[in-house]
């Protein structure tokens, strides 16, 4: 499934919570930005991959990897400064919602 050419199928192996390791190693480098999102939506993305999808070129990538509940510490506060505003507000808005909570 990580190797299928269509893309549809790619994101699906990235969001299955069974799909193991070398799956997310595969995938986290798709050409594809849904593909990574996919992998950066999964809470069992290891936090290697997610460290690298923290400094993806997508945005919109960076913004999953920003509300992944398990995203670890040292990626959120990199995060926390990155170039985007929509990215640096989610991290904030993450980081409220757990000091609130």
């Amino acid at each position: 499934m990580a190797r299928d050419r269509r893309v549809k199928i790619r994101e699906s192996a990235a969001l299955n919570v069974h799909a193991p390791e070398d799956v997310f190693a595969l995938l986290v480098n798709d050409s594809h930005e849904s593909v990574r999102i996919s992998v950066a939506r999964n809470e069992l993305t290891p936090h290697d991959l997610l460290r690298q999808l923290a400094t993806d070129a997508s945005e919109e990538v960076r913004s999953w990897v920003a509300i992944n509940f398990f995203v670890p510490a040292d990626a959120l506060e990199q995060l926390a400064h990155d170039s985007s505003e929509k990215v640096r507000g989610l991290v904030n808005w993450k980081t409220s919602f757990a000091v609130s909570r």
